[in-house]
């Protein structure tokens, strides 16, 4: 049974990326873990909050948490009443990235799916605060919904790779079950100035095309300099769906995460984005 995670801060982002969730995985058996995190909540308004006041405010603020939940799921099960959907959901006095690294943990969550923006929207931004500490450190692969987007099977799903890590097995058959009901295909995009590969590249590439058996592969080289804006170019020329991406030490992705200014980046990615991070799990 797939193991799906998703947070929630009860704005329309969020909301909008659980209907992706539930229509991505609707021919899948699926465990939907539906959380808020609301211990920032507590501690908003300064102005109520004391040592006297802490207790009532925290059961005010939960008995909210789990009321808000209870009506999310009601609408989402109204939205989509999936017989192969189970759904479980957890209100937790404690922070979203701690919250969602322990679920994670205790369920062997397969994939967190969630907005790449929240209720505290900034339009420079192309993940808001939360959406990139989760990229950044719960080790999980993580679907990221842009804000307003509304859903479409993935047909066209562009993967750029330099071919120089090995992939885990669990990550690239999660990507090959994601995409085998929809018979999409899977773009391997390798950009560089070269067309051959070394030997570490080439034993890579074909433990990739052993574990997305099931699927159209299409092995491309794109010849640019900027990794960047060749990926940007490819998406909005091509009828690309999904873009996925691994994070790893020394990845193209991990210099953008890992960046200061996140505005900055000229990469804005107004599609499904899946940031699987290449580490060990059982």
């Amino acid at each position: 049974m797939r193991k799906i995670l998703i947070p929630t801060d009860f704005s329309s982002n969020a909301f909008n990326a659980m209907q992706y969730a539930v229509e991505l995985f609707k021919y899948e058996k699926s465990e939907f873990f539906i959380m808020h995190a609301y211990q920032d909540d507590i501690y908003a308004d300064k102005a109520l909050l004391s040592r006297e006041t802490m207790n009532e405010v925290t059961r005010i603020i939960s008995d909210r948490s789990e009321n808000q939940l209870q009506e999310t799921l009601k609408q989402i099960k109204e939205i989509s009443p999936n017989p192969r959907h189970n759904y479980s959901i957890i209100s937790a006095n404690s922070m979203l990235l701690d919250e969602a690294a322990k679920i994670v943990d205790d369920e062997n969550i397969d994939i967190i799916v969630m907005g790449t923006k929240g209720e505290t929207n900034d339009r420079k931004m192309t993940f808001g605060s939360h959406t990139l500490q989760v990229l950044k450190y719960v080790h999980c692969p993580v679907l990221a919904i842009p804000e307003n987007y509304k859903y479409t099977q993935p047909k066209q799903i562009v993967f750029p790779t330099n071919y120089m890590i090995p992939y885990k097995r669990r990550e690239l058959k999660l990507l090959c079950e994601m995409a085998s009901p929809y018979r999409a295909k899977i773009e391997m995009i390798y950009i560089s100035e070269f067309d051959k590969l070394s030997l570490r590249q080439e034993d890579n590439q074909n433990f990739i095309k052993d574990e997305l058996c099931k699927n159209e592969i299409e092995f491309k080289t794109l010849k640019a300099k900027n990794v960047k804006k060749a990926i940007d170019d490819h998406i909005k020329e091509h009828n690309v769906d999904m873009l996925v991406m691994v994070n790893t030490r020394h990845s193209f992705l991990e210099n953008i995460l890992f960046r200061s200014t996140i505005d900055k980046i000229s990469l804005h990615v107004a599609i499904p984005f899946l940031a699987m991070q290449n580490i060990r799990r059982n």
